[in-house]
């Protein structure tokens, strides 16, 4: 598993644990101290993915693979879908040989 694969994981299963679990905790039960936690977690997960994203670009990525990539983190569970052009090898962050 690449540091992709692995950042896009983390980065999207936050995003849903924050709009699927915290979000609806703070505005129907009035709890939300688990947005206070998500919250900032999911921020730094969200920029560390867009690093991730940035260094592939010029390897063998495309500009045009990095603005589907830098869409799919602001789509809860985009990062998922993402991977699997990843997995198919429509692009990679390993450098070409």
């Amino acid at each position: 598993m690449d540091r992709t694969t692995q950042v896009g994981y983390i980065e999207g299963t936050s995003t849903l644990l924050l709009m699927g679990v915290a979000v609806p905790l703070k505005y129907i039960g009035g709890n939300e101290i688990l947005v206070k936690i998500m919250g900032p977690i999911h921020g730094m997960l969200f920029i560390l993915y867009l690093g991730v994203l940035f260094l592939g670009v010029g390897k063998q990525w495309t500009s045009r693979a990095f603005a589907i990539g830098f869409i799919a983190a602001v789509i809860p569970g985009g990062p998922f879908i993402f991977d699997r052009k990843l997995q198919n090898g429509t692009w990679s962050i390993e450098p070409m040989k």
